[in-house]
C-alpha cells in the first residue's frame, strides 16, 4: 500500500487531469447516446424547409445537397442548385435509418457523426433571391472552377475531399488495395500543403508571420472540406508540432492528440462511430508511439513499408469491423502507391491550379495510378477477418504494442501470428447453430449456420439495387464465412434468386438446389455460370445432410405455376423446428398436410411474403406456429402482408423484416434465443 500511494504521488498533475477527462467523457458520452439528446428547429413531420447550401455532392442518379443538420436527396434533378443558394424546400423529413443487419454500417450513427440528423426526399425545392454569404459564394467559385478540369474528380478530391466523382470501378480497386486513405485528405495532404506555403512564405516574411498566414489557411480550409475529421486532426497536430518546436516546448504530441481525441467525442459524442474518425486517431496514435523504429531506418523504402506495417497493424480491427477483410499485399502495394500519390499525383493537383497548361502531365500520371491499381486489385490476397468482439480488440492492440517494441525479436512474430489466427476465428465459436432472416427488402433470404456449415436459402434480387453487396456479402464475411455447403433456391423468381450469380461469384459453393419444374431463363443463366465453375446442381430433391442436419424437402406434386413448385424445406435443430415456405399458396399447403405429419412448428417462415395466396387459416391451425416470420419490404406496392395472413397467424409471435429488420434465431446449450436488428 506505501509503494503505491508512493507511485501515486509521482504522477503529475497533468496525468490526474488525462484520467479524469477520460472517466468524464466515457460516461458523458455513454448517458448522451443513450439519451440521443438532440434537438433540432426542424420535426418529422414538418415540411417546410429553408436555408442555405452548405455544399452539395452530385452522383448519376441524384444530387446530394446539405442544409443546417438535414441531408437532402434530390432524384429529379431538373434544376440543379449550387452552394450559397437559399432555398425553400417541401419534402418528407425523416430520421435516418439505422443498420437492418448485425455488425453492418449503421448510416444513422455515420450521419449524428456528420451531425445531420435527419434526411428529406425533395418534393419541390425553388431559389429565393437572398445575397450568399461569402464564404459559401467562395467555396461555390472554387469547386465550380475545380469542375472545369478533365481530371476534375482528382482535383475535388485533393482540394475539397469530395471523392464522389471517382467512377466505383477505380474506387472499389483502391479500397481493395487498400490505398483509399491516399485519395481521403488527411495528415499526409496537410504535411505537403504546409511545406510548400511555409516555402513560400519564409521567402517573404519572418517565421511566426509565415506560421500565422499558414494556420489562417488551415482554419479556412477546414471550412473548404467541410471539417473533415481527419482534416480537423492533421490541423490541430500541425497547430501543436509548429508552436511546440518554434517555442521550444516540452510539450507530449501523443497527450495532446489524446486530449484532442477525447475532446472530439466531448463535442459530439456520434463521432466514435465515424471509421474515419477511428482510422485517424488510432494510425496516428500507433504512428507516433513507433516513431523512433521508423526514423531509424536509413533506406527510405524500408521506413515506407515499416510505416505502411505499422499503420495496417493499426488499423486491422476497424477494418475487421466493417469491411471483415484485409488485403495481405497492402503494405506491399504501398511502397509503389504512397510515393506516386504524395510526390507526384496530389502535388501535381496543387501545381495544376496555378499552371493549367501542365494539366496534361497530371492527366498521364492519374492514367497510370489507376491503370496500376486495376492491375494490382486482379492479383489480390484477400483474407476474411470477423467481427471482433471488444475483448478481442483491447487484447489484440495490447498485443502489437507489445510485439512492436520487440519487433528485433523473430520470436514475436511468430506468436504474434499465431494469436492473430486465434483472434480471427474466436468470434466463429460463440453461436455454433443460428439462423438468420435476412433483410433482403421486397425478396426472401435466409442463412442456416450450424456448427460452421453455412446454408443459404434464396439470395433476395431487387431492381436497381445490389442488395447482396450491399447487405449479404458483407454479413456473412463478419460471422467468417467464406464457404457455402448449399445454396438452395426454393424457386426461379427473382426477388427469391436474382442475386445468386453474385453469390457463387463471391463464396466457394459446393452446390447449388433448384426446384421441381422447367428451367426458367433466370435458372439457365445461372447455370451456365456453375457449369463453369464446376459447381455441382440438383433439382426436385427429397432430403439433404449438413453435418448429420436433415433437411427434408416436402415434395407433393408437379404444379402449373412457379411459386407452388417452390421448395418448402423443413429442418429440426436441438428440437427446435423450423418450416421455410417459400411461395408456396394455398393449394399446396393442402397437399403438405395430407402427404405429411407436421405440427407445433417453432418458427415459420411465412408463405408468399404475407400475401393472401398462402399462409390459408387450416394450415396454420394445423401446424401452429409458435414464431411467424414475414419477409417483406417497406410500402411495397402489393401491399404485403395482407390482414387476412395476420389475422390467422395471430396465434403466434409475429416478426416482419420492414418493422424489425433482419430476425435472428440463435441457439445455444439447447436453448434458443431471439435478436432482432430493430
Amino acid at each position: 500500500m506505501r509503494h503505491f500511494l508512493i507511485r501515486l504521488k509521482k504522477i503529475s498533475l497533468f496525468n490526474y487531469f488525462l484520467l479524469i477527462l477520460t472517466i468524464f467523457t466515457f460516461f458523458y458520452a455513454n448517458n448522451y447516446i443513450k439519451r440521443l439528446n438532440y434537438s433540432s428547429k426542424y420535426k418529422v413531420d414538418s415540411k417546410n424547409i429553408q436555408g442555405y447550401i452548405k455544399d452539395k455532392k452530385r452522383s448519376e442518379d441524384k444530387i446530394t445537397y446539405y442544409i443546417d443538420d438535414l441531408i437532402l436527396y434530390d432524384y429529379k434533378m431538373d434544376i440543379e442548385y449550387e452552394i450559397g443558394d437559399y432555398v425553400l424546400i417541401k419534402g418528407k423529413i425523416k430520421i435516418p435509418d439505422k443498420n437492418t443487419l448485425p455488425n453492418l454500417f449503421n448510416y444513422k450513427l455515420y450521419l449524428y457523426s456528420l451531425n445531420i440528423h435527419y434526411i428529406v426526399s425533395i418534393e419541390d425545392i425553388k431559389r429565393i433571391d437572398k445575397k450568399p454569404p461569402l464564404l459559401y459564394l467562395f467555396k461555390r467559385k472554387l469547386k465550380n472552377y475545380l469542375c472545369k478540369y478533365h481530371k476534375k474528380e482528382y482535383m475535388l478530391t485533393f482540394i475539397l475531399g469530395d471523392n464522389s466523382n471517382i467512377s466505383n470501378d477505380v474506387k472499389n480497386s483502391y479500397s481493395i488495395n487498400g490505398i483509399s486513405h491516399l485519395f481521403s485528405l488527411s495528415g499526409m495532404h496537410v504535411t505537403i500543403i504546409s511545406l510548400i506555403l511555409l516555402f513560400l512564405l519564409k521567402k517573404l516574411f519572418k517565421e511566426k508571420y509565415s506560421l500565422m498566414i499558414v494556420y489562417v489557411f488551415f482554419l479556412f480550409f477546414l471550412f473548404l472540406t467541410g471539417f473533415l475529421k481527419s482534416i480537423i486532426r492533421a490541423t490541430f497536430l500541425f497547430f501543436i508540432v509548429t508552436i511546440r518546436n518554434h517555442f521550444k516546448l516540452k510539450i507530449s504530441v501523443i497527450k495532446v492528440l489524446y486530449v484532442f481525441f477525447l475532446i472530439m467525442i466531448l463535442i459530439n459524442p456520434y463521432n466514435i462511430f465515424n471509421v474515419s474518425f477511428k482510422f485517424s486517431y488510432i494510425v496516428t496514435f500507433y504512428l507516433i508511439l513507433f516513431s523512433k523504429i521508423i526514423s531509424n531506418q536509413k533506406n527510405y523504402f524500408v521506413k515506407l513499408f515499416l510505416t505502411s506495417l505499422i499503420s495496417n497493424l493499426a488499423s486491422i480491427p476497424i477494418v475487421s469491423n466493417n469491411y471483415f477483410q484485409i488485403n495481405l499485399f497492402t503494405c506491399f502495394l504501398n511502397i509503389i502507391f504512397v510515393p506516386l500519390v504524395t510526390f507526384i499525383v496530389f502535388p501535381f493537383s496543387l501545381i495544376v491550379l496555378f499552371i493549367k497548361p501542365l494539366e496534361f502531365l497530371l492527366i498521364f500520371f492519374i492514367k497510370i495510378l489507376e491503370k496500376l491499381s486495376l492491375f494490382f486489385m486482379k492479383y489480390k490476397m484477400i483474407v476474411i477477418i470477423p467481427n471482433m468482439s471488444v475483448f478481442c480488440i483491447i487484447m489484440y492492440y495490447l498485443l502489437i504494442t507489445f510485439i512492436l517494441y520487440k519487433i528485433k525479436n523473430k520470436e514475436y512474430i511468430y506468436i504474434f501470428l499465431i494469436v492473430l489466427f486465434l483472434f480471427i476465428h474466436i468470434n466463429n465459436y460463440k453461436y455454433k447453430k443460428s439462423i438468420t432472416f435476412i433483410d433482403v427488402k421486397q425478396g426472401d433470404s435466409t442463412l442456416i449456420n450450424i456448427n460452421g456449415k453455412a446454408i443459404l436459402i434464396d439470395t433476395g434480387g431487387v431492381k436497381n439495387y445490389e442488395i447482396v453487396n450491399n447487405q449479404t456479402i458483407p454479413y456473412m464475411k463478419s460471422l467468417g464465412i467464406t464457404k457455402i455447403s448449399a445454396l438452395i433456391l426454393t424457386h426461379a423468381d427473382f426477388d427469391h434468386m436474382g442475386e445468386a450469380q453474385k453469390i457463387v461469384s463471391n463464396f466457394k459453393v459446393e452446390k447449388v438446389i433448384f426446384n421441381c419444374g422447367e428451367y426458367n431463363e433466370l435458372e439457365k443463366e445461372l447455370i451456365k455460370v456453375l457449369i463453369k465453375k464446376k459447381i455441382s446442381y440438383y433439382s426436385c430433391i427429397k432430403e439433404l445432410n449438413i453435418d448429420n442436419n436433415k433437411l427434408y424437402f416436402l415434395q407433393t406434386k408437379e404444379y402449373d405455376n412457379e411459386n407452388d413448385n417452390s421448395n418448402v424445406i423443413y429442418i429440426e435443430i436441438d428440437g427446435y423446428k423450423f418450416l421455410f415456405m417459400g411461395d408456396a399458396g394455398v393449394d399446396k399447403e393442402k397437399d403438405i398436410l395430407e402427404k405429411y405429419n407436421i405440427t407445433n412448428i417453432d418458427v415459420l417462415k411465412v408463405g408468399h411474403h404475407g400475401s393472401k395466396t398462402s399462409s390459408g387459416k387450416e394450415f396454420i391451425d394445423e401446424i401452429n406456429p409458435k414464431y411467424s416470420i414475414i419477409s417483406v419490404g417497406k410500402n411495397n406496392r402489393y401491399g404485403h402482408p395482407n390482414k387476412e395472413v395476420l389475422n390467422n397467424l395471430e396465434g403466434s409471435k409475429i416478426y416482419r423484416t420492414d418493422k424489425n429488420g433482419s430476425i435472428m434465431f440463435k441457439i445455444k446449450n439447447n436453448k434458443l434465443y431471439i435478436e432482432k436488428c430493430i
